[in-house]
């Protein structure tokens, strides 16, 4: 995972014209969009003004659409953390209830026939997979501290801390530490060591994570006879810290997966990625307000898609069944975004026979923080920017679309529009609402200006975006739910701030939202040289947490 700020040139690797036009789509359709708003503003400035309410309307109905699954999804995942899973399992609930549905040490088509029987619980074992660069080792103690506290049995959770060999001593000394000091708490623990400059692939977490993936099949599951089907793979950033019921609560949801529903067969717990909601809480008190409110609003937009698992896709920790890992050949090596790359792997493999198991349940990861105010915003547009370079997905899942016959024509319209459409809002949608709303005065000329609907506009655009505050609002309330415990305790000031501190939304929208989506895309239209590598987020903490 070495920190470049562009990749190794693999553009090349697109194969025919139409995964190029593929690549160049997002951004066609993001500058033209744009570009459309300011030529017509000066041609047809009535019919603009008239777009412009349309869509701050649109913008505010779907605001208050997904505040109800945010409501909804905050709700249960606070039934599910108060919840005891390893209790729930051992009382009768953790039985894979789907008969046929497993697989076999070889691996079978699609993991089915084998003829075991129902599948207990106890049957179950975890992987975890930790890829570290060059973190500090009170950093990676606080997540191992953390591991070592999960209710669920510890012969029964294998550990990997995955090094890359551009880390270099102070990697090795740290994990040598932390094998002292852990080594005993797991069933099995081990550290690998990813070699860099290794063929067909660009330094990063995807290919540190396919090395240790291959590694830990080969030096534990195999060597303890343990069935693929039998291991839950996490992949978890090295500053994540988990709950004690969080394998416990994996478990279960795995196992009643391919429950039977209304009588009809359930569906395949093997063919799913299980998903928690990411909170950056580590060190959120030591976070600016931007990054705060940064923060907060990934979150949020995670648990608003798990309230929609139809269009969940996978994002940055994720548990998936080692069976399918090998199906798809593990993680990819030569792209940035591997995490939901991992997605549009499976349901390319499997035919649309794939999805997202929404887990309700949270971890927690570091705010993006650095020693500076200023070097912390340059870190954060540089991680939005590798989100929003998720976009190279697009050609690769349009490919598939394009040569997979078995795939319904409804599923690939309907990810195709979904995934575009996801994109384009991205890098588009803030500004169309915050910053070219005006545009229609400005260019429109003295006809339009004298006009009624000129008068109107910045009223009426005024009007409904003033409505929208009430999602920002209640977003804000729910920031300060969900902070963990502040070490002195929090004072009335402290409430005050975080609420305040929402104000910065539309700004943060723009800057870190729009901009780095407009950039990645650009960058993927570009190719060659101009594409992204993957970039570390540097970790930092001024005050480690008192757990």
């Amino acid at each position: 995972m070495e920190p470049h700020e562009t990749a190794i040139d693999i553009g090349s690797r697109s194969g025919t014209r139409a995964e190029r036009f593929f690549e160049i789509l997002p951004a066609i359709l993001t500058w033209l969009t744009l570009g459309l708003m300011f030529l017509l503003s000066w041609l047809v400035p009535f019919w603009i003004a008239i777009f412009i309410i349309l869509f701050d309307t649109y913008w505010l109905l779907k605001t208050i659409y997904l505040a109800f699954h945010l409501r909804a999804t905050f709700s249960e995942m606070r039934r599910v953390v108060k919840t005891d899973w390893l209790e729930k399992l051992k009382q009768g609930g953790g039985a894979w209830h789907t008969a046929d549905l497993t697989s076999n040490m070889t691996g079978t088509e699609g993991g089915r026939a084998s003829g075991r029987p129902t599948r207990q619980w106890a049957d179950i074992h975890h992987l975890v997979i930790l890829p570290m660069y060059d973190e500090p080792y009170e950093l990676v103690r606080d997540s191992f501290a953390m591991l070592s506290k999960v209710h669920y049995p510890k012969d029964r959770i294998f550990v990997v801390l995955a090094l890359e060999e551009a880390g270099g001593d102070a990697a090795i000394r740290t994990s040598e530490r932390i094998g002292e000091e852990f080594a005993d708490e797991f069933g099995r623990f081990m550290v690998t060591v990813h070699p860099r400059g290794l063929a067909g692939e660009i330094p990063g977490k995807g290919s540190n994570e396919a090395w240790a993936g291959k590694k830990a099949k080969e030096r534990i599951v195999d060597e303890l006879r343990i069935p693929y089907d039998h291991v839950l793979v996490s992949v978890f950033d090295i500053d994540t810290q988990v709950q004690p019921e969080y394998f416990g609560r994996l478990t279960y949801v795995f196992l009643h997966a391919g429950a039977r529903e209304n009588g009809s067969e359930g569906r395949d717990p093997l063919r799913a990625i299980y998903q928690p909601i990411p909170l950056f809480t580590n060190n959120i008190f030591t976070a600016p307000a931007l990054a705060r409110v940064v923060s907060f609003s990934t979150t949020f937009w995670q648990m608003m898609q798990q309230s929609r698992p139809e269009r969940l896709t996978s994002f940055s920790s994720q548990s998936i069944p080692l069976q399918t890992l090998l199906d798809i050949g593990f993680w990819n090596r030569d792209i940035v975004s591997e995490d939901s790359r991992v997605f549009w792997q499976g349901y390319l493999r499997y035919h649309s026979d794939f999805r997202v198991e929404p887990l309700f349940f949270p971890i927690s990861m570091d705010a993006n923080v650095a020693p500076t105010f200023w070097g912390t915003m340059k870190n954060i547009y540089k991680q939005q920017r590798r989100w929003a370079w998720g976009c190279e997905n697009i050609p690769y899942m349009l490919e598939g679309f394009r040569n997979d016959t078995k795939i319904p024509a409804q599923k690939k319209r309907y990810w195709t529009f979904n995934v575009l459409e996801g994109f384009h809002s991205w890098a588009t949608n803030s500004l169309l609402i915050f910053a070219l709303g005006w545009l229609p005065l400005l260019l429109g000329g003295r006809h339009f200006g004298a006009s009624l609907l000129a008068f109107t506009l910045p009223r009426i655009a005024r009007w409904i975006i003033s409505l929208s505050w009430i999602g920002i609002v209640s977003s804000a309330v729910l920031s300060i739910i969900l902070l963990p415990e502040k070490p002195g305790g929090m004072r009335i000031s402290d409430y005050a701030w975080y609420f305040i501190q929402w104000a910065l939304m539309p700004l943060t929208l723009i800057i870190f939202g729009a901009f780095p989506a407009i950039e990645a895309q650009t960058r993927l239209a570009l190719g060659g040289k101009y594409r992204l590598g993957f970039w570390v987020t540097p970790k930092s903490r001024k005050i480690l947490n008192h757990k």
